[in-house]
């Protein structure tokens, strides 16, 4: 090891130096502060050793705040008499640094100076470890806050706007756009496009394979293009319109079901960096999160253009469901997977019509759409069955995961305060019913019936629970 030994004049080492030369280790030997600092900079050195004198009497030291301060990330031993920590609180209080007797000999200092610097490398080690969780813990909230944001709604345009606006939290760029494939006419659309050019992008139309974004749509596979000068696939059409100057790229497709449905660009990352793997990791995970929803968005508003929407509550009716069951049963069948439907029925309902009128009950209704739309996942899929019953499918879902999610939507329908609105503070429960493909049922019509008995098994015995068909 390397040493800096910092004595005061009056002993000058005395045998110390000379045994830890000979224990074959390298000292430099200093009696000034201002020296020493010199030392530290020129190092670098694996410890330091002081007198206990230079930390509890400092103030006609010349150079001793420049010289502590240096010696903060290095392993520190404190030579003192017999081992006397008097006054030393607050440095022996530090992640390596070790007190030890001037007495003990050459061969322990070394020792203690090792376990200094073992102490040290360790309190790195943890604060490195200490930042990355901060970090991830951050990352998380992050994306549970994604999650949130795009399961309580089903309006594209405000899908959309939420991932752009996230995306630009995650990434500093100068521009953000969002492209969506449009089916019938098989090219691609400037959705959403923000930044000092975007809103001369929006509705503008691009061919698949032209430009980066076309390329990233037809290959189905993300691109960064650090410079887009030397990549032929870039299109510059655009810029010439809008008279912004492009520099650097990174593409990433939107995917769903194995289909590319669309593409999420930055442009020019702030501060003329380059885009990075970091970067686009983190952009994968949002599109991840984003393309089911963005395909069941898409999916909804198509599905309201064929009126398969309840009118009252903006939830998919039973035309819609029946279609769902037959499509989520198909794929469970495939994939040897299963598939669950929760049956909802809210409890005593009939009395809040009788007490309060039927409009009264049809914003009530209104409340439950919304709840169940905030407790359920995005490839979840919630109707309105009638009155005031729900049917909520769950795909690549078991009856315990389901138990789960019903369980969770039962609590807060019992948690809310329905009406306050209109200074009223009603309280509602519902009983759920449970059933799944293939575990209970072998067709649509089969798990439809199930889970609607075990709906009534709750509503006929406890009221405000779940049951899962078959279990006792």
């Amino acid at each position: 090891m390397r040493l800096l030994f910092l004595d005061r004049p009056e002993t000058a080492g005395k045998d110390l130096e000379s045994l830890l030369r000979f224990s074959r280790h390298r000292v430099d030997l200093i009696t000034d502060v201002a020296k020493a600092a010199s030392c530290v900079d020129r190092g670098p050195y694996d410890a330091v050793i002081l007198d206990r004198s230079f930390l509890v009497s400092t103030a006609k030291r010349r150079g001793w705040l420049s010289f502590r301060k240096k010696i903060e990330a290095l392993p520190v031993v404190i030579l003192s008499d017999n081992g006397n920590s008097r006054g030393l609180s607050s440095w022996l209080a530090r992640p390596g640094v070790l007190l030890a007797s001037r007495q003990a000999g050459a061969g322990q200092i070394v020792r203690v100076a090792r376990l200094a610097r073992e102490f040290a490398g360790h309190k790195i080690e943890i604060d490195r470890l200490r930042e990355e969780m901060n970090r991830k813990a951050e990352e998380l909230a992050f994306y549970v806050d994604v999650g949130r944001a795009l399961t309580s709604t089903l309006d594209l345009k405000t899908i959309l706007k939420t991932v752009m606006d996230k995306t630009r939290d995650l990434i500093h760029g100068e521009a953000w756009s969002i492209i969506l494939v449009d089916e019938e006419r098989q090219d691609l659309v400037f959705e959403v496009a923000t930044g000092e050019k975007g809103k001369k992008l929006e509705k503008k139309r691009l061919k698949k394979g032209q430009g980066i974004a076309g390329w990233v749509a037809q290959e189905g596979v993300p691109l960064i293009v650090p410079d887009v000068r030397k990549d032929p696939r870039f299109f510059s059409g655009f810029d010439e319109k809008t008279k912004f100057k492009t520099r650097s790229i990174m593409a990433v497709p939107i995917i769903s079901k194995e289909r590319v449905i669309g593409v999420v660009e930055v442009i020019n990352k702030k501060g003329g960096e380059s885009f990075g793997r970091k970067d686009l990791d983190l952009l994968l995970k949002l599109v991840d999160q984003a393309a089911i929803a963005v395909e069941h968005a898409r999916i909804y508003q198509k599905m309201a253009d064929l009126a398969v929407t309840d009118d009252l509550t903006n939830l998919f009716n039973m035309r819609h469901l029946a279609r769902t069951l037959e499509v989520e049963i198909e794929r469970a069948r495939r994939h040897r997977a299963s598939v669950s439907l929760v049956f909802i029925d809210l409890d005593h309902f009939k009395e809040i019509n009788d007490q309060h009128g039927h409009l009264m009950g049809s914003r009530v209704l209104i409340e439950v759409a919304q709840i169940l739309l905030r407790n359920i996942r995005s490839i979840d899929v919630v109707a309105r069955y009638g009155g005031d019953e729900f049917v909520v499918v769950l795909p690549q879902t078991d009856p315990g995961a389901a138990f789960q999610i019903a369980e969770r939507v039962r609590r807060s329908i019992a948690a809310h305060a329905f009406l306050k609105s209109e200074g009223l503070q009603i309280r509602l429960t519902a009983s759920c019913g449970i059933a799944a493909y293939p575990d209970h049922a072998k067709s649509k019509e089969d798990l439809i019936r199930l889970a609607d008995e075990a709906m009534y098994r709750v509503k006929h015995e406890v009221r405000d629970s779940v049951y899962i068909v078959g279990n006792g």
